[in-house]
Formats: C-alpha cells, sequence, structure tokens
C-alpha cells in the first residue's frame, strides 16, 4: 500500500515539474516565419532549418515556406541546408526580427551526403532515431571503442571484456545484440556474413575518422546487408574540408592505455581534388589481468568532386593483437568463495596450477589464460569506391562497390589433449602408450568479402521515392593448425585438423515512397526482397562434417505515418517486419536433423515528439513480437556444444522516454529512459546431468514465461553539462542499468545486478594565432568506484543428484582516468 502511494505521489510530483518547466517555457515565447529559396527565387522544398543554441528545427514545405513557435526572444544563429546547395550560418537577434528569408546558392561541388541520404531517416519520419553529430563524437572520443561513444543514448547496454573500452566490445539495443543489429558504414555492410557480428577491435580508433552517426530502433528503414532485427546503426565516415588542416592528438590514462592519432587534410585542390588521412596507436594493459591490447590502424581517402558528380576512395585499416580476457570471472571467484572453488578444481580445472591462479588473482581481475601468446591476432582492410551523379536538382544515383579481406587467428594453449580429438593417432611406446598431449593451438580465418550497392532517389515537392539495393559476395576459408605439440604422433608442422569453407551470397532490392500530404502528415512505405544462398563444406574443430545448403528469400515490408500536430508536436505510428537467417555458429552446432529455421520480427511505434527552444521531450512505445527467436535453452549437440532452439512466441514491450533542458544558455541537460518487458511465453529448460553421462540424456524442466536474457527493465541515461567560464565546460554522466538475467530461465541466481555508474568529463579549449584550437581533456570513469559487471555466461549442470553451474563474469573497471590533448591547425 505504501509502496503504491510512494509511485503515485513520484508521479505527480514528476507531473508538476513537468508543467512547471512548460509555463516558464512559454513565457515570452515568439513565432517565427520564412522562406528557403535558390537564386532564381524557386522554393526548396524539404530545406533543413536549424536553431544552433536550441532545440528547435524544422524543415521546409512544398512552397519552401517554415514556421518556428515557441521560440525564445534572442539571438540564434540560423543553420539552413539543402542537398545540392552551399549551407548557411546566419546570426539573427529575434527581438527585432521575426519573419526571415534565406536564399541559398548552388554548390560547386556534390555533397556527399547523397552517399547516404537512401539508408537514413529524417526529422519528420515516423522512425525512433538518434543522431549523433561530428561535434558530439570529437566531444566524447577518448579511444574506447564505438560502443561507449553511444552508451549515452536510449535503450542502450555496453560491455567490455578488458573492463576499459578498449579490446573486445559490444553493446545491445533493446536487449538485442549486435549479431542482429545492422550496421553499416557509408551504406557498405559491415556485419560480419556468417556471424553476423561486428568485431570493432578490427577497427581500432574508427571513431577519428567518423563523421556523424545515426541510430534507428526497431526495425528501421531498409537498408544493405545483414538483417536490421531490433535496431541499425549507420555510419558516415569524415567528409571533405575545404581547407587543410592537421590535428595531433594524444592521450594516457589508467592501466597504462595510451592513444596517439594524426589526421590531416589537403583541403580543396583546384576547386576538384581532396585527401584526408589517419594514423593511430592504441595500447593498453587492460583492468583484467594480462587483458592488453595492441592496436593500429589508418585511414585514407581521395576524391574528385564537380558540381554534379563526386568519385571517392575509402582505405580503412587496421591491425590487432589481444591478450584473450573472453572466459569472465567465475562468480565463486568474485564471491571469495574458497569452497567453490575447490570445487571448480574437482569439476572443471585442469592441474593444481590453474587452480593456484585461481585463488592467488585478485577476485575482480582474475584471467583464466596464463600462456604468454594466448593472444587473438586479425588483420582487416576496406576498400571503399563510391560513384554519385546528380541528373537533375531532383534526381541523384548514388554507387559503391567494395572489397574488404581480413586474415588471422586466436593461438591458445592446451593441456592434455587427447590426440583423437585432433585426428591423430595414439602413439605407442615400448611401454607405454600416449593418448594425449599438451599443445599450441592456432585457429585461423582467412575471409574475402565484396559486392556493389547503389541507390537511385528523386525528390519534388511533396514526394521522394528511392530505389536501392545491392549484392554482395563473402567467402571464408576456417581452419585449425598445431604449431607445437608435446607429442606430435603423426602430425607434422602446422598439422592441420580440421578445414572447411563458407560461401554466402546476399542480393536485396527495396523501393521507399515518403509523400507529405497537407504540408501536415508525413507517410511512407518501406518494401524490401532479401534473397540469401549459404553453403558450408568440409570439417570443423570437432571433426564433424559440417557441409550443407542453404535458401532464404524474404520479404520485409514497412509503413508509417508521422503527423505534424502543431509547429511544436508531432505524433507517429510504425509497422514493420523483419527476417533474419540462422548464423553459422546456429547450422554448425544443430543437431543432425534439427536445423534451426530463420527468425521473424513484427515491430509495432508509436511515438510523440515536442520540442521548444529550450526545452525538448520525446516518448516512444515499441512492441517487438518475434516468430521463432532464437535462445540459448541448454541443449547441447553430440559432442556437448551448446546449441541455439527455435521459440515460438516471445515480444518485447517497452517506452523510451527523452527529455532535454537548456535552462541557461550554459547549461545542457538531457535525460532518456528505456522502460521494458521482455519476454519468452513458453520456455524450456535443458539442464546437463552428468550422472547419466554414458546416455547423454538432459533434465528438461517447464518454465512457462521466463524474461530475455539480457533485457533489463530499466536502463536510464544523464548527461549534464554546464559552461564554467568560456571554453572550459565540466559534464557530469550518469548511466542506470536495471537487474540482467544471464540465461533464459528467470533464476536470480544466474543474474548481473543492476548497477548506477558515473563519469565526469571536463574540457578546455585555447585559440592562438596559428593554431585553430589546443584542447585539453579529462575523463574520470566510475567516479565512485562502483563495483559491477556488465556481462556473463552460464552453464547448468548435475552432478550427484546436485545442481551446479559453471559461470564467467566480466567486471568492468573501477575508478580510472584518461587525460589528453588535441592539437588542430
Amino acid at each position: 500500500m505504501l509502496n503504491n502511494k510512494f509511485k503515485k505521489m513520484k508521479r505527480i510530483v514528476f507531473v508538476f515539474m513537468l508543467s512547471f518547466l512548460l509555463s516558464e517555457v512559454d513565457a515570452q515565447q515568439v513565432v517565427i516565419t520564412g522562406t528557403v529559396k535558390n537564386v532564381n527565387g524557386e522554393a526548396l522544398a524539404g530545406a533543413n532549418v536549424v536553431l544552433k543554441e536550441s532545440f528547435k528545427g524544422t524543415s521546409t514545405n512544398s512552397k519552401g515556406e517554415f514556421t518556428l513557435s515557441k521560440v525564445s526572444p534572442q539571438t540564434y544563429t540560423f543553420i539552413i541546408s539543402y542537398v545540392g546547395y552551399n549551407p548557411i550560418e546566419e546570426t539573427i537577434d529575434l527581438d527585432k526580427i521575426k519573419k526571415i528569408n534565406f536564399v541559398l546558392t548552388p554548390s560547386e561541388i556534390l555533397s556527399e551526403e547523397v552517399i547516404i541520404t537512401a539508408t537514413r531517416v529524417k526529422e519528420n519520419d515516423p522512425v525512433s532515431f538518434t543522431n549523433i553529430s561530428n561535434n558530439e563524437i570529437k566531444e566524447n572520443n577518448f579511444g574506447q571503442d564505438i560502443a561507449y561513444l553511444i552508451s549515452g543514448t536510449p535503450s542502450i547496454v555496453s560491455t567490455s571484456d578488458a573492463g576499459t573500452g578498449i579490446g573486445y566490445t559490444n553493446f545491445r539495443i533493446r536487449g538485442t545484440d549486435m549479431n542482429r543489429i545492422n550496421i553499416t558504414v557509408n551504406g557498405i555492410p559491415l556485419n560480419d556474413s556468417e556471424s553476423h557480428g561486428v568485431f570493432w577491435v578490427n577497427m581500432p580508433d574508427f571513431l577519428s575518422s567518423v563523421d556523424n552517426i545515426q541510430i534507428q530502433r526497431g526495425v528501421g528503414t531498409s537498408t544493405n546487408g545483414a538483417a536490421s532485427f531490433g535496431a541499425t546503426l549507420n555510419l558516415q565516415t569524415k567528409t571533405f574540408n575545404r581547407d587543410p588542416y592537421a590535428d595531433i592528438s594524444s592521450f594516457a590514462g589508467s592501466y597504462n592505455s595510451f592513444r596517439n592519432s594524426i589526421s590531416f587534410g589537403t583541403g580543396l585542390i583546384n576547386n576538384h581534388f581532396t585527401f584526408d588521412g589517419r594514423l593511430s596507436k592504441i595500447t593498453s594493459d587492460g583492468f583484467i589481468d594480462r587483458a592488453s591490447s595492441d592496436l593500429n590502424s589508418f585511414y585514407l581517402s581521395g576524391a574528385y568532386l564537380t558540381s554534379k558528380s563526386l568519385l571517392k576512395f575509402n582505405i580503412i585499416s587496421g591491425k590487432e593483437i589481444t591478450y584473450q580476457a573472453w572466459n569472465g570471472v567465475p562468480k565463486v571467484r568474485l564471491q571469495n568463495d574458497y569452497e567453490g572453488m575447490q570445487r571448480y578444481l574437482d569439476h572443471w580445472l585442469i592441474d593444481e596450477e590453474e587452480y593456484d591462479n585461481l585463488i592467488n588473482s585478485n577476485s575482480r581481475t582474475y584471467n583464466l589464460y596464463t600462456y604468454e601468446n594466448e593472444t587473438d591476432n586479425y588483420n582487416q582492410n576496406h576498400y571503399q569506391l563510391f560513384f554519385s551523379y546528380e541528373f537533375n536538382k531532383n534526381l541523384h544515383l548514388n554507387t559503391a562497390a567494395h572489397y574488404t579481406p581480413g586474415k588471422g587467428y586466436y593461438e591458445q594453449y592446451k593441456k592434455d589433449k587427447d590426440l583423437n580429438d585432433y585426428n591423430l593417432n595414439d602413439l605407442i611406446l615400448s611401454s607405454d602408450t600416449i593418448t594425449s598431449t599438451d599443445l599450441v593451438q592456432q585457429k585461423w580465418l582467412d575471409n574475402q568479402f565484396y559486392g556493389f550497392v547503389f541507390s537511385l532517389d528523386y525528390l519534388r515537392n511533396n514526394l521522394n521515392l528511392t530505389l536501392g539495393g545491392g549484392w554482395n559476395q563473402y567467402l571464408g576459408n576456417h581452419f585449425g593448425e598445431i604449431i607445437w605439440a608435446q607429442y606430435a604422433s603423426n602430425g607434422n608442422m602446422r598439422y592441420r585438423w580440421y578445414d572447411n569453407y563458407g560461401n554466402k551470397s546476399d542480393l536485396n532490392i527495396y523501393t521507399k515512397a515518403k509523400y507529405v500530404f497537407f504540408n501536415k502528415l508525413n507517410s511512407f512505405i518501406d518494401l524490401q526482397i532479401r534473397r540469401i544462398g549459404y553453403t558450408i563444406n568440409g570439417i570443423d574443430d570437432d571433426l564433424r562434417d559440417i557441409t550443407q545448403e542453404h535458401y532464404f528469400l524474404f520479404f520485409n515490408p514497412k509503413a508509417g505515418v508521422n503527423f505534424q500536430v502543431s509547429d511544436i508536436q508531432s505524433i507517429y505510428a510504425t509497422f514493420g517486419i523483419a527476417n533474419r537467417e540462422p548464423n553459422r555458429s546456429n547450422y554448425t552446432d544443430a543437431l543432425p536433423g534439427n536445423e534451426p529455421v530463420h527468425e521473424t520480427l513484427y515491430n509495432y511505434e508509436l511515438g510523440y515528439n515536442m520540442y521548444y527552444s529550450k526545452l525538448y521531450f520525446s516518448g516512444n512505445l515499441y512492441y517487438m513480437n518475434y516468430k521463432n527467436q532464437l535462445v540459448l535453452t541448454g541443449e547441447i549437440n553430440d559432442v556437448g556444444s551448446p546449441i541455439m532452439t527455435n521459440v515460438d512466441k516471445s515480444y518485447r514491450l517497452g517506452l523510451e522516454l527523452s527529455l532535454g533542458f537548456k535552462p541557461i544558455n550554459k547549461l545542457n541537460i538531457d535525460l532518456n529512459a528505456t522502460l521494458s518487458k521482455n519476454k519468452i511465453k513458453n520456455f524450456t529448460e535443458y539442464i546437463d546431468n552428468w550422472d547419466n553421462w554414458e546416455t547423454g540424456e538432459q533434465t528438461v524442466r517447464e518454465l512457462g514465461e521466463t524474461d530475455i536474457s539480457f533485457s533489463p527493465n530499466i536502463i536510464a541515461n544523464s548527461t549534464i553539462e554546464f559552461e564554467i567560464f568560456r571554453n572550459f565546460t565540466i559534464g557530469l554522466i550518469s548511466k542506470f542499468v536495471g537487474k540482467q538475467f544471464i540465461d533464459n530461465t528467470s533464476n536470480n541466481t544466474k543474474m548481473l545486478d543492476s548497477y548506477f555508474v558515473n563519469d565526469l568529463k571536463l574540457s578546455y579549449s585555447l585559440f592562438f594565432s596559428g593554431i585553430k584550437e589546443l584542447s585539453f581533456n579529462i575523463k574520470i570513469n566510475n567516479i565512485l568506484n562502483h563495483e559491477y559487471e556488465s556481462n556473463a555466461w552460464v552453464y547448468s549442470y548435475i552432478y550427484e543428484n546436485t545442481e551446479y553451474t559453471m559461470d564467467g563474469y566480466f567486471p568492468q573497471a573501477g575508478t580510472n582516468i584518461i587525460a589528453g590533448i588535441n592539437l588542430k591547425f
């Protein structure tokens, strides 16, 4: 009873505070009207109009007209932009002027915006999305991966194997992992074709070459590559600078972390040519024992631009050497449970040496691996070639070809491995037979990914039509080699015990139509057909023949409307269907005759947006209904590997809320929260029963409705930034993540606790003659030194009629600091 009253009181207080804010904001507001035309006096429909010092922004109607109401009467910088025209910034005092007419001149060169237009959404589209600008990227780029830069946006949870945001990182959006998130760079697919994953460690310091990011939550709009099965992340690399520049950046921080980067650009040469580049190196010892990273990368871009065309070539190269921290820390080690650690020795660990490592390590930084070269090594290069052409101001063509070769391995020291597991013969000596050996193995991947994408965009008055698509081909060779063995048996140097090939083609075509009715109702329909062919040939690392082939033909429709209730308010609704094929491991681990089927997502979104000059609010209600979602159930295959199983019915229901407020010019407050319910309707758990080891029979439990793993019911973010004095800013970044189950059983013993983490950021800039900017940046992460884990895995088993678990949790670093200097010429 008291709890209900408290909840009711909180709602009343919230409504009162919001009403007070709105009444304060509403006082002394003015209405601004105007037009955007070209030099011939022709209206530019769809031109962007943004007030730099506020949350306000709009686009022009079919007559080139715009209206901005509820604007505080002060001086603003208006930013006006339209594809094919030079953008302008103009400072205007709204105390004196209430009607403004802007004139845009045709650009002498074609804007690079056309490269990503087809896969992006705009302000009035009925999609839940977040844009991250180039300035926001620069201000928050401290050498950590993209997962940490975007973690303050709605519904995102980020994690790091090494605990610092450097090395292997991951993120989820609405509980959806990266294997189900469509990720593109300049409209070109980034997801690995077989695993569907994205490995940011292969692209070190890539953020330093990214111009802007768009995150679409839900199914989003049609794009290229992997299925958008819950979210889309679209990145655009650096666009050209008209003037030459050079940037030098150097950061140093806790755990012996360093990031050094040099960027340069020639500016526009002879009104047509431009070249840009970057060279970076990142090293870190990591928070987890021995979880070091040695990362190198470069970026090179060249372009030829005219008023009608653009020809551009990008090279994105990355090389990583990362010590493995993939196993996590067992809960018994985290809790200093010495009885439990003894059980680990009895049930799991190979010998006393591994046990000594377990009990003598720090409870939060333990790493199972001790072999000096237990590393992951990979080199990947992305080659991208773009050609864009403007037939006229209404019709644009964009094409791109790409090629990505990658090659690497991870090395492991293995103790007492059966020779038969490597297809090696037992070694017969005069007085004994050797059946096992210590060895060092390398598991290799040598792959190529290539293809092309295109889009044809037509925009005239209230109509926008897009035809796009692409074809992509993947070839991957998976193989394993033994590079040393105590007993080599019939093996030889670099003996290869398994070898298999993956071949996958992906063809998609889509059409999008947007139309604005009565300058109020924005409607869209988006239809995509996607065809996939996937074959696997050869022997896997457990010596099973995994030869198979699969073909899919998917139809992915989306439709929605956005109604402009007033100049400051809009509502939208959208519905979309997405289909996703199983990934490589879903197939290779499946039981014979029990192959997984494709998953289908039915996505519903209903949203509301409100923008004042000093305040914005948005709310989005989503319902994601899955058919045949693939989840871990505990079921294993005939060699003991876990398999993912289709569950008939599951869903995610949530509410995303965002609030931004600028009470004074020097203070920015951004808040967002996600409240959600994530359920599997009828879940069956399978548990290994070691007492039935010979038969392989598992214990089966019908659990009914359970929570989907790694899907917290509450995620909340807060960013408060204050400019103490000119060019000196301090920011407090806070994040709360509710409890998460680490499997699908809703068992409280298999759970990540909720956590609340706060970071502090300080930046100061100086300007000198001959130097564009000298900036000092400091970020103190986890300032309250909160102990928490952001990811985990678990395996359950029964032994002597008692249930046990083997698990691995991933602790994140306590209070740590990174500081750096940026010098711009």
